[in-house]
Parts: C-alpha cells; sequence; structure tokens
C-alpha cells in the first residue's frame, strides 16, 4: 500500500505540476474541478510554480510537493529493493553505479557499489530490474545496462551531477563534496539529504497512506524497518540466509536472523512442507496399513 501510494503521489503531483505550468497565471488549472487557480506570484523564484485553493485562498508551492514527492518515492523505493541502510542511501553517489560482466555468458549486469557504514568493507548489490526502473528516474540509462552521466533532475549548465558535501552526523565531520544522487535544490544551492530530511519524507509519505496500526494510530515506518521487511522478503522467497548476510553486510549470521520475522502461519506451513519431504524419503514399507492388533 505504500508503495502503491507514493507511486500514484509522485505522479499526481508531476501532472499537477506539468499542467500547472501550461496555465497563466491568474487561470483556473485544467482537471482540478475549479479547485486551484495559477497563483500570481510575481515576487517569488522564477522557477517556482504556485497555485491557490479557490476554496481557502492558501497558496500552494507545487513544485515544492512534485520535489518532495518524488524523493520520497525514490527513497523508499530503492530502500526496499536494496535493504540497505540510511545512511548508506544517503551516501550513494553516480560513481555508486557499475557494471560486471559475467565470466560464463559475457552478459553485462549492473551493479551498485555501497560505501561501508557499520563494517569496514565495501558491498556490491545486483541491480534488480526494479531498482534499474527507480533509478533511471534519476539517471538517464542510455542503454539497458549502461548507465550514461546524463542527470534527469540534478544536471547543472555543465550536464553533470552537481558534487555537494554532506555532513556525517555520526562522525561529527563533513565528507568532501561528491555528486550525491540525493541532493536537491535549496534556495539558490544543491543541498545534500540528511538524515531528519529522509525521515520527514517518510512521515508525509505514510500520512498520505491513511494506514493505521492495531490500535488505530497512524502507522510509523522508520527507514531501517524497510532493511527488516528486505530481509524477511528475501529469506521467505528462498534467498539463503548466509547470501542475505552478504547483501546486508552483517558480520554475524545471527544479526541477519534477527532481522527476519517469523510468523506462525510460516512456522507451521514450514512444518507440513518438511513432514511431507521427509515421508517422501522413507521405504514404502515402513508404512504399514494399521490393523486391529
Amino acid at each position: 500500500m505504500l508503495a502503491t501510494t507514493v507511486d500514484r503521489r509522485r505522479r499526481a503531483a508531476a501532472e499537477l505540476l506539468a499542467t500547472a505550468e501550461r496555465t497563466w497565471p491568474g487561470d483556473l488549472i485544467p482537471d482540478t474541478a475549479g479547485a486551484l487557480r495559477r497563483a500570481v506570484a510575481p515576487k517569488a523564484a522564477g522557477h517556482l510554480i504556485w497555485a491557490e485553493e479557490i476554496s481557502t485562498g492558501r497558496r500552494r508551492n507545487l513544485t515544492h510537493e512534485e520535489t518532495e514527492a518524488f524523493w520520497a518515492f525514490a527513497a523508499i523505493e530503492v530502500l526496499r529493493l536494496t535493504g540497505i541502510r540510511n545512511e548508506e542511501l544517503l551516501e550513494l553517489t553516480h560513481h555508486s553505479i557499475t557494471e560486471y560482466r559475467l565470466p560464463t555468458t559475457g552478459e553485462v549486469v549492473p551493479l551498485l557499489q555501497v560505501a561501508p557504514s557499520k563494517t569496514d568493507s565495501e558491498r556490491l548489490l545486483l541491480v534488480s530490474p526494479e531498482l534499474a526502473d527507480i533509478l533511471s528516474t534519476i539517471i538517464r540509462l542510455s542503454t539497458i545496462i549502461r548507465l550514461s552521466t546524463i542527470i534527469r533532475r540534478l544536471r547543472g549548465s555543465s550536464g553533470a551531477i552537481p558534487p555537494v558535501a554532506s555532513y556525517d552526523v555520526h562522525e561529527r565531520v563533513w565528507n568532501p563534496p561528491l555528486p550525491l544522487l540525493f541532493q536537491r535544490d535549496i534556495g539558490t544551492e544543491h543541498r545534500a539529504f540528511t538524515p531528519a530530511a529522509l525521515r520527514k519524507l517518510l512521515i508525509n509519505a505514510l500520512a498520505a497512506t491513511g494506514l493505521t496500526d492495531v490500535a488505530g494510530e497512524p502507522l510509523i515506518f522508520s527507514p531501517h524497518d524497510f532493511r527488516r521487511i528486505f530481509v524477511t522478503d528475501a529469506i521467505m522467497n528462498g534467498l539463503p540466509p548466509h547470501i542475505a548476510q552478504m547483501i546486508c553486510g552483517h558480520k554475524s549470521l545471527d544479526t541477519t536472523m534477527g532481522y527476519k520475522a517469523i510468523y506462525p502461519a510460516e512456522t507451521i506451513e514450514a512444518h507440513r512442507a518438511f513432514t511431507a519431504r521427509r515421508r517422501a524419503t522413507r521405504p514404502s514399507e515402513e508404512y504399514r496399513t494399521p490393523t486391529e492388533e
């Protein structure tokens, strides 16, 4: 539900922004049932599109709404499809995307290079077709596999991703400027997303779903919850736990299995399947028809 909502939300925001851009200031914005008017904002920054709600008079920054909706979608999709930590997400750069040629078939597959977070070793993750689709909304794909340097949202006048400095909240140091994938325009400069900004994107996205917990309270997700969901989903669908350990960058298999949620129905079904396999391998003569004796 969350994934569906954020995708629908970013598409709707993009369509509304595009329609408003084609509308003359002061006119009603088409396809809004007369609810929005393109605002006349002579003092606003030229690249911002504002709208005014007819019923309340409240002004809305449609450019900001589209930006927030897009980055919420991108962050949630990358987190749930990779299982990486939130600090690893924020450290992804254009150079994080590489490729590998399979020695057996010569096929080229895309890989995502994740910088070390809690451990000192980098790791490479296979870019699935779903993840490639998400990355292609940020980075234009020159072919189905090979990635070019043309950035759709972040491209500057030079055609390259602007290098920005980010602050490491754990080490309490500023990192050198890098072509980070998760950056945005604030005023006249580019700034890296922060952990607080990432949490805010997630909170707003969850509010749009209307999802609640068992007590009827609004559902709360942290970026790390997607890591737990990734491990649970991967292992339940047949990925060996030790492979999940390598993907997540855990030093211990116990840590990985601690992320794995186990449900009662899963336990029962797995035990039934185990019993059926055991019966299928036992000699048939051991199964005698019961008699009164």
